[in-house]
């Protein structure tokens, strides 16, 4: 699917370079232009492909610093090529209506100021790549509850996700997300997967989750995403066994007497995004029922019902159970958002707020990257305080 997703995406930027040159600079120097980013290109995706296969066997900051700089210089020509577009259709309908009166057609494709394109477009690759995909925003929600528990009001608790630890979040940044959020004084701390996503470094993240556990009242709330069953799972729970986190696979513990966490895990057959086939959604959809009717086990039929999970489907699972809160991950927001909604909504749930009568669930954008870039889809902490109404 790696293998995939990234091809296709090359063959969009080289596709759309192309396209690009032809309206940047004259024909007498499209051609060398055409080879350059041809070699260019191709250079870049032996760094990204060569990358992934060869990252356990070279340092974190190789990685790094590489697939930086690839990100940035291919993410430049795909916006460049979606501004040249833009460009190009603006001056078709401006010609259409308003042609010159000596309009000569040698005069022809070539954008005015065509440069500007280019830099500009590098210009927002670097802003998406060395600003935007580092900088953490707070966002604030309330949480109506019928009949809450007057020792529940104001109960409030913090989710973090998709934190992907490797070459593009190290553990001086995890840390610094931690105290963070332990700053902020919430109640608990909800994690919803894929953290522990670097093998030789999941031993020291573990034990530095477990350091914060008692900067937060009632501790730090943990659930599997699909990447640790990448990473060893069993190794993570032997690791997690030794640590105050409270981790849940299919069950639940109370917080308070009327406050419940139930926690699920990563169905294994789970589709990536929304799936079109009707036997492996009927699949998956058994799965999520299975997991959190382990999870409801000997939960009270009056309690307050707080669930966890990675995937966001099972939002409808938790509003099927009365859940007052479902919390989820797994998308990145789509990592491009424009105006607040995801630019590229391939799952059920993308981003952000879902409301199934009394029942809300949140798909949270993560705080690390597919890669190092975001875009209208800034990384977050995410604070949900319960009201009753």
């Amino acid at each position: 699917m790696f293998i995939i997703l990234t091809s296709a995406l090359f063959g969009v930027i080289f596709a759309l370079a192309l396209f690009s040159i032809r309206f940047l600079v004259n024909d007498q120097h499209a051609k060398k232009f055409y080879k350059l980013f041809a070699a260019a290109d191709l250079a870049m995706i032996v760094v990204v492909l060569g990358g992934w296969y060869v990252r356990s066997f070279v340092p974190e900051w190789f990685v790094a610093f590489f697939g930086n700089i690839a990100t940035v210089f291919l993410m430049s020509q795909l916006i460049c090529g979606g501004l040249v577009i833009l460009a190009v259709v603006c001056r078709f309908f401006y010609r259409k209506f308003h042609k010159p009166t000596e309009f000569n057609p040698a005069r022809r494709r070539v954008l005015t100021r065509g440069m500007i394109y280019p830099l500009l477009s590098l210009a927002i690759s670097l802003y998406g790549n060395r600003i935007e995909k580092n900088f953490d925003v707070e966002n604030f929600y309330d949480v109506p509850i019928k009949n809450l528990p007057s020792e529940l009001e104001g109960f409030r608790l913090a989710q973090i996700s998709d934190i992907h630890l490797g070459a593009y979040f190290s553990l001086e940044r995890l840390e610094s997300l931690l105290q963070r959020v332990a700053d902020e004084k919430p109640d608990l701390l909800a994690i919803t997967g894929d953290i522990f996503d670097d093998v030789p470094m999941n031993p020291a993240a573990v034990k530095l989750v477990d350091s914060f556990c008692d900067k937060f009242k009632f501790g730090i709330w943990y659930i599997h995403g699909n990447h640790e069953h990448f990473r060893g799972i069993h190794q993570i729970e032997q690791l997690l066994k030794q640590t105050k986190i409270n981790w849940l696979v299919n069950r639940s513990r109370h917080v308070t007497s009327k406050l419940y966490i139930l926690g699920v895990d990563y169905p294994a057959r789970a589709p990536i995004t929304s799936s079109n086939d009707a036997e492996q959604a009927k699949i998956f959809a058994a799965a999520r029922h299975s997991y959190v009717e382990g999870a409801m086990q000997n939960v009270p039929d009056d309690a307050i019902k707080i669930l966890l999970a990675h995937h966001p489907e099972f939002i409808d699972d938790g509003a099927e159970r009365n859940c007052v809160l479902t919390l989820t991950g797994h998308t990145h927001g789509s990592q491009f958002g424009i105006f607040g909604k995801p630019l590229f909504p391939v799952f059920k749930y993308t981003r952000g707020i879902v409301k199934h009568g009394d029942s809300i669930g949140y798909v949270h954008v993560g705080n690390g990257s597919w890669f190092p870039f975001r875009l209208g889809c800034p990384p977050e902490i995410a604070y949900f305080t319960l009201r009753g109404v």
